[in-house]
């Protein structure tokens, strides 16, 4: 079980895997949130179908936990053909790419999860087979080497990544439709929660539902876990249903405050403040004082609070704003 200072983590976790194949929409009919996204992927997806043709290759991106790989099963479903799932990391070699995309089938989808750590070598194997459904394979060794090219069925390529800008530009550039996964809002992870609640026959208040979308960070995810586990606070400390008073004492269990912050993000900006005078303070010397690795920062604590004007980004470093002050009860433009 994930104890307080992993709670709010947007990695998943293999309960979250439980819980999202239990809860996982099927159509963008049931998907909440992201309604641009799923209009146009609607309308892409129609024409595919009408023309009788594969959808064109699809890029998702966008902070963690946020259903890129929902998107990607929704896809596959309503283009009526089969789901394939990969990481980047576990694609080692050029022959193992090889091999998953000889063993595709007509208009497959073929998911890639964090595609921005596919290798190079890797990399340009997938170009010859996103743009001509075909690959060149090396048969011998030395100077009696030969390059033979096998062609692939139509398939759709849906790569997720959560940090778009360390994709090259031949890869990035070989997607037809590209589109960024945002936050939700708390309505629409309210409608989340009472969604998967429904599905786990838990009962739950309507304000309970809404305090848990108020912490959980724009993030599913996190509403999802938020869910499963103060269902069990609901069990033991009351009755099962899940009520706010039940919702608020499992949240401050956490040190989860009012605005989703958590005890790891207030000490990130308590740093910046006590340390560093509120900054501008580099991200390194940042992941240096606070044990953690930059990509750790960059990927899961700072969005959030970017996004949410706790922290800003200059071009001299990380600075905390007087919103993270106010929220710290620090004097703004001083340190007690």
């Amino acid at each position: 079980m994930l104890n307080k200072r992993q709670i709010t983590t947007t990695n998943e976790t293999f309960e979250d895997q439980m819980t999202e194949n239990r809860s996982r929409p099927k159509s963008f009919a049931e998907f909440v949130g992201q309604e641009t996204i799923r209009n146009e992927l609607g309308i892409y997806i129609k024409a595919a179908r009408t023309r009788g043709e594969s959808l064109d290759h699809v890029l998702l991106y966008g902070p963690p936990g946020l259903g890129k790989t929902t998107l990607a099963g929704i896809i596959a479903h309503e283009m009526g053909a089969d789901l394939r799932i990969t990481t980047g990391p576990a694609i080692e070699k050029a022959g193992d790419l090889a091999a998953i995309l000889n063993n595709l089938k007509e208009n497959d989808v073929l998911f890639i999860d964090e595609i921005h750590r596919l290798n190079r070598q890797v990399e340009e194997v997938l170009y010859p087979a996103m743009e001509d459904y075909a690959i060149d394979i090396m048969i011998g060794k030395g100077p009696t080497a030969k390059s033979v090219r096998l062609d692939l069925p139509k398939f759709t390529l849906v790569a997720a990544t959560t940090r778009a800008g360390m994709l090259t530009a031949p890869l990035r550039d070989r997607f037809g439709i590209i589109e960024r996964l945002d936050y939700y809002t708390t309505e629409e992870l309210g409608r989340v929660i009472r969604n998967t609640a429904r599905k786990f026959d838990i009962e739950i208040d309507d304000e309970a539902a809404d305090e848990l979308a108020k912490r959980s960070r724009g993030t599913p995810r996190i509403a999802n876990r938020f869910l499963m586990r103060v269902r069990d606070f609901a069990l033991v400390k009351g009755d099962g249903r899940v009520t706010k008073k039940i919702t608020e004492s499992f949240l401050d269990s956490k040190d989860v405050d009012a605005l989703g912050l958590d005890e790891d993000d207030r000490r990130y900006l308590g740093i910046i403040i006590n340390q560093f005078g509120g900054g501008p303070v580099g991200v390194d010397t940042l992941a240096a004082a606070l044990s953690e690795d930059v990509n750790t920062l960059e990927d899961v604590r700072e969005p959030y609070l970017l996004r949410n004007g706790f922290l800003a980004r200059t071009p001299k470093g990380r600075q905390a704003t007087e919103k993270s002050y106010r929220h710290l009860g620090i004097p703004f433009g001083g340190t007690e």
